[in-house]
């Protein structure tokens, strides 16, 4: 009996793959596990032991330092280290100018629950949605972090009024992760422009309808105004600034490429110091000049998008001449091309660098203090100056609350980019 071949895979062609062989010693238990991977033999053992009483003396350290931490009073008696933080965690969180400008804080807070309406709105499953779901590791390692985060900051508060407030937030996220299945399909494809309304819609709440208000923000507020507004300034800038150094037009690209290369090569502090004294200069002397924290976003954006331009530009290299080859066979426009075929694989091929490039702008924010405005780090030095805990030993618990809030941000941004990775397809093909 013959065999009749075809072109046509069938199972044979995609044969399944081996079941993952079990972790060495497990076969044996948990003890046998331990012993096959920790205790196999006189090196393995030593080296467990060593960094094992390395790893519980460090646990041990960080326990006394969180939760048995107490300093001598000028006047002799005991307080609890973190009293310093609990005390001025108002100032942390927005500064110690916020009262002054009459938005309240119902203001604060109504544009709080817009941005959480938001985000569910934006990680809503479309309906068609054909991407593999989040696994619950996933779903822990981009909630569990903001979680922890509002737990500690709530850990200080004395009134449960903050506490009912953020668990509150459920509700706007989960409504927005809702909205998506509900709506119409060409309401769907405005997307994006919702969320942007959306996003405008609780920056004018928090500004009290007057963005000027914002050189009044201080503290975990003004860091997350800097850097989520430079983020989503820069990052369409540096994508026009990317297709221009790519295009053929002999007067565009030029510009283009000395923008980008002076831009790299001045630091940003230097940048910082020309918008807080010399951008007033560009302006006539009829016109007010925007305010200081408007400057420095304007500097933070000017700054990132050269650098977002060359991440892009590197995307833009990476996809094969041969897609672009294909939309000139079918009779599609250069625009079309651009737009259709070739950016939308090169910024897919860019998240981890770009992601990369946003979480060090976030960081940078911290250099704000040069021009006099308190963002979440240097509202620490003021309050380690006044008499109350001046030359007291409050500097560590200071810093690490304050790294402790930037780790958490930076890894939630992290994470969130590993999810939009693998729903994009990011590394396959």
């Amino acid at each position: 009996m013959s065999t009749i071949k075809t072109d046509t895979p069938g199972p044979q062609d995609n044969p399944v793959a081996p079941d993952a062989p079990l972790p060495t010693g497990l076969d044996h238990g948990l003890r046998g596990l331990i012993r096959e991977n920790l205790f196999k033999d006189a090196k393995n053992s030593i080296l467990t032991i060593v960094f094992g009483l390395i790893i519980g003396y460090v646990l041990y350290r960080a326990s006394i330092f969180v939760f048995f931490n107490e300093k001598v009073t000028p006047d002799g008696g005991m307080r609890n280290s973190w009293d310093i933080i609990s005390s001025q965690l108002i100032r942390y969180m927005v500064g110690t100018q916020f009262d002054g400008t009459n938005i309240g804080y119902p203001m604060l807070w109504a544009a709080i629950y817009t941005v959480a309406f938001t985000l569910g709105f934006a990680s809503g499953r479309l309906p068609g949605d054909t991407s593999p779901p989040m696994t619950t590791r996933t779903k822990l390692g981009i909630i569990a972090p903001p979680v922890l985060a509002m737990a500690v900051i709530l850990g200080f508060t004395d009134t449960i009024t903050p506490t009912l407030l953020v668990i509150g937030l459920v509700v706007p996220f989960f409504l927005g992760q809702r909205i998506p299945g509900l709506l119409p399909e060409s309401v769907l494809h405005r997307r994006t422009l919702i969320m942007t309304g959306l996003v405008l819609l609780a920056f004018l709440l928090e500004t009290g309808f007057n963005p000027g208000n914002v050189d009044n923000f201080g503290g975990l507020l003004l860091t997350v105004n800097v850097a989520f507004i430079s983020i989503a300034a820069c990052f369409p800038l540096g994508v026009i600034l990317a297709l221009t150094r790519r295009s053929s037009f002999p007067l565009l690209r030029p510009v283009a490429v000395l923008y980008i290369e002076l831009i790299r090569g001045v630091p940003l502090i230097t940048l910082l110091f020309m918008g807080e004294f010399a951008l007033r200069f560009f302006f006539p002397s009829t016109f007010e000049p925007p305010a200081s924290v408007i400057r420095a976003i304007i500097m933070f954006t000017l700054f990132s998008a050269a650098y977002v331009a060359e991440i892009v530009r590197g995307g833009l290299q990476s996809v094969p001449g041969g897609q672009t080859e294909a939309g000139q066979a079918v009779g599609l426009s250069p625009v079309t091309i651009t737009r259709k075929i070739v950016l939308p694989q090169a910024l897919r091929n860019s998240i981890p660098a770009l992601v990369g490039q946003f979480i060090a702008l976030l960081k940078d924010t911290t250099l704000l203090i040069i021009i006099s405005q308190f963002d979440l780090l240097g509202v620490s030095d003021p309050i380690l100056a006044s008499p109350e805990f001046q030359n007291q030993g409050y500097a560590p618990e200071v810093y690490a609350f304050v790294a402790f809030i930037f780790w958490v941000m930076c890894f939630s941004m992290s994470r969130a980019s590993q999810r939009l990775e693998t729903k994009l397809g990011v590394g396959t093909r």
